[in-house]
């Protein structure tokens, strides 16, 4: 007798078959087949002079080594020069040199997918400065020569820094490149129209990441395309062939439309086709360090860190503690000088306070020299049509409320110095998200509650992106995109940009 269970449609298999029916614009081919594709003349591309990341990865690639092992060997020659070619010092700095090159090789610092974008790239960097240190240190104790230990130290700093400090230009003359549009993958965006337009919009947003949208490739090639000005190639069935036939380095796979055994064929067939695959999930703004994958009864499961762990509170708790304090006390001339500027401008205090909410909706003072006149709350009323900002933010170029000298301070950012302070008592973080008004506050809505989970921060991803020209969306999503993803590297990162952003002036009014 037959078992009816053998006539059982999953719901996957039906999602399948339906694909399966839906229009091309070729001839359907297996992706698990030997032939996923047809190979023949490729089409004529427009833009295709345009060097493509591949060939420029290759050049890259040269120059980072060429100028890893040119700093190596100035870093050696001073340490030898210091060390006076005293006989231990010699293998010590051999083996420091060695092993800083061999770690970068090993940690992959050197790869096509590592070099140029992500973290990966100062991570090896940063494994190689640590095992300068420790290499010598064993080869020394195995051979029972006493290696001189001050001197691999300095020398593995000054290896760290010098070699990140090049790949750090190095990455700046790419991303000068690729915002003329050099040096970049072609990418192909699969997935439903959607998420297809939210893909080309965030890859558009970000060119220093390196992705060309050339093309698009939908559900059916009867489905209404996305109005970003990229042309529809083809259907799902369409990729590979696609994807050969247009040079396609990168194809970028957005939403639902394809998942489990499609996605592992897809990958089959653009294996054959040279293209990367990378698929965009739709954990949106949810980011490393939080999501690892977690391999389980034979699945790859995505595990989602929902807590931060409590080392890292604590190293960001002491971070802003110490750190906070230190600039406070540097900082203290500057803020004296611009005090006495403040007292001489116009009337009033040297210092505003105001209230704004902190972590978990707790209010606290915030301290800021005054930038403005003293009655400008009161003529705030009258300005409020007068914006730039749009959402709940308050803010106007050429704005009447601020005084002469507080124009300077504001564009230099030495208004908000006080708030170290703030750091330093615990109220506030050096990075965070913007501290709201308990007005702002009371009229948040759903997910922007979500800015409270962490102390808002003298600076923050909205200082680096943009500052006051965010757009009131764009900054929430930034903040929730901190709240979400933050950590102690993350923190530094940002601190070191927005270093930048104040220098320049960026978004400053």
């Amino acid at each position: 007798m037959t078992d009816l269970r053998d006539f059982t449609v999953t719901t996957a298999e039906l999602a399948a078959l339906t694909e399966r029916r839906r229009a091309a614009g070729g001839p359907r081919r297996s992706w698990a087949s030997t032939q996923p594709f047809v190979a023949g003349e490729q089409v004529a591309l427009e833009g295709a002079e345009a060097e493509s990341w591949r060939p420029a990865s290759a050049r890259y690639t040269r120059r980072a080594v060429l100028l890893d092992l040119g700093l190596t060997l100035a870093c050696a020659t001073w340490a030898v020069v210091l060390a006076q070619l005293e006989v231990p010092a010699l293998p010590a700095v051999g083996a420091a040199v060695v092993a800083f090159l061999g770690t970068i090789v090993l940690g992959h610092g050197y790869d096509r997918t590592a070099v140029g974008d992500g973290p990966r790239e100062f991570q090896a960097i940063l494994w190689a400065g640590l095992a300068a240190v420790v290499v010598p240190a064993l080869a020394g104790a195995f051979v029972g020569v006493a290696f001189p230990r001050l001197l691999v130290l300095v020398l593995a700093a000054l290896l760290t820094i010098s070699v990140s400090v090049g790949r750090y230009v190095l990455r700046r003359w790419l991303h000068g490149n690729r915002r003329d549009g050099l040096a970049m993958a072609r990418t192909l965006v699969v997935g439903d129209p959607s998420s297809v337009h939210q893909a080309i919009t965030d890859l558009r947003a970000s060119t220093h990441h390196g992705y060309r949208v050339v093309g698009i490739c939908l559900p059916s090639v009867t489905d209404e395309p996305p109005q970003d000005g990229v042309p529809v190639l083809g259907a799902l069935a369409d990729v590979p062939q696609v994807a050969y036939d247009h040079r396609i380095e990168t194809v970028v796979v957005a939403g639902a439309v394809l998942t489990g055994d499609a996605l592992r064929r897809l990958s089959w067939a653009l294996g054959r086709t040279g293209a990367d695959l990378v698929v965009a999930p739709g954990l949106v703004e949810v980011l490393g360090p939080r999501v690892s994958v977690r391999p389980t009864a034979g699945l790859s499961l995505l595990e989602v860190q929902t807590v931060a762990p409590r080392r890292r509170l604590l190293v960001k708790s002491l971070l802003d503690r110490l750190l906070g304090t230190g600039l406070l006390i540097a900082a203290a001339p500057l803020i004296a000088f611009a005090a006495l500027g403040v007292r001489v401008s116009s009337p009033g205090p040297l210092f505003f306070r105001q209230e704004r909410v902190g972590i978990d909706g707790r209010p606290f003072t915030m301290i800021k020299l005054r930038s403005m006149y003293v009655d400008a709350e009161e003529r705030k009323a009258a300005l409020l049509d007068r914006s730039d900002r749009d959402g709940l933010m308050f803010k106007m170029h050429d704005d009447p409320r601020v005084t002469p000298v507080g124009r300077v301070l504001r564009r230099f950012s030495i208004d908000e110095l006080p708030q170290l302070w703030n750091v330093a008592r615990g109220d506030m973080s050096l990075v965070g998200p913007r501290p709201p008004l308990p007005e702002e506050v009371s009229a948040y809505q759903d997910a922007v509650f979500r800015r409270l989970h962490v102390r808002p921060g003298l600076t923050g991803l909205w200082q680096v992106s943009g500052r006051s020209d965010l757009s009131w969306d764009e900054s929430v999503r930034l903040d929730l995109r901190y709240v979400d993803n933050w950590s102690v590297a993350m923190d530094l990162l940002i601190l070191w940009k927005t270093g930048r952003a104040v220098l320049g002036s960026a978004g400053a009014y």
